[in-house]
C-alpha cells in the first residue's frame, strides 16, 4: 500500500510515550476548566442551553448540587441576585427586575420558588399592600436586576 499512515505511536518520544499527567495534575486542570470556562458559560447560556445542561450536569460537572453551581452561576449574570458566598437567589434584599419588554417588578426573590431559570419575586401589591408574588419570570427575559433601598 502506497500512502502513510501515522500512529500515535509513531510520534512517541524514542524514550517511549509521554507520561500521562497526575492525579494533581489532571484535578488542576478539571478545576481550571470549571471555573475558566463551565462558570462563564452559565453566565449567558440561554434558559434552554441551561436545562439541556441540567441534564448532563453530572457528566459536565461532577458530583456537584445543580443548584449550588449551574443555577447559581446562571444567576450571578445579575449580581444584586447573588451572593458570592451561598449558593442559589440571595433572599434578604429587595430586587427591582425590569424585563426585555419594558415590565418591572420589585420585591424579595424567594429562592424556594425560584427554580430552573424561572425567578420568582415577593413583593407588595400598589393598591393594596398585599403580599404578591412576581413570576416566574425566565432568566432569557430579564434584562437588569438592580438593588432597591428598603
Amino acid at each position: 500500500m502506497s500512502g502513510s499512515y501515522a500512529s500515535p505511536r509513531d510520534s512517541d518520544s524514542e524514550d517511549g510515550p509521554e507520561k500521562p499527567a497526575g492525579f494533581e495534575e489532571l484535578a488542576a486542570s478539571r478545576r481550571a476548566w470549571i471555573e475558566d470556562v463551565l462558570h462563564p458559560w452559565c453566565h449567558q447560556a440561554t434558559l434552554k442551553q441551561l436545562r439541556q445542561a441540567e441534564v448532563e450536569w453530572v457528566d459536565i460537572a461532577g458530583k456537584v448540587d445543580q443548584d449550588a453551581t449551574l443555577w447559581t452561576w446562571a444567576w450571578e449574570r445579575f449580581s444584586a441576585l447573588t451572593h458570592p458566598e451561598l449558593s442559589g437567589v440571595h433572599e434578604t434584599h429587595p430586587v427591582k427586575v425590569k424585563l426585555r419588554n419594558g415590565s418591572a417588578f420589585e420585591g424579595f426573590p424567594d429562592s424556594r420558588k425560584t427554580m430552573q431559570g424561572m425567578l420568582v419575586l415577593i413583593g407588595r401589591d400598589a393598591d393594596s399592600g398585599q403580599s404578591v408574588e412576581f413570576g416566574p419570570l425566565s432568566i432569557d427575559e430579564i434584562e437588569s436586576v438592580c438593588l432597591v433601598d428598603p
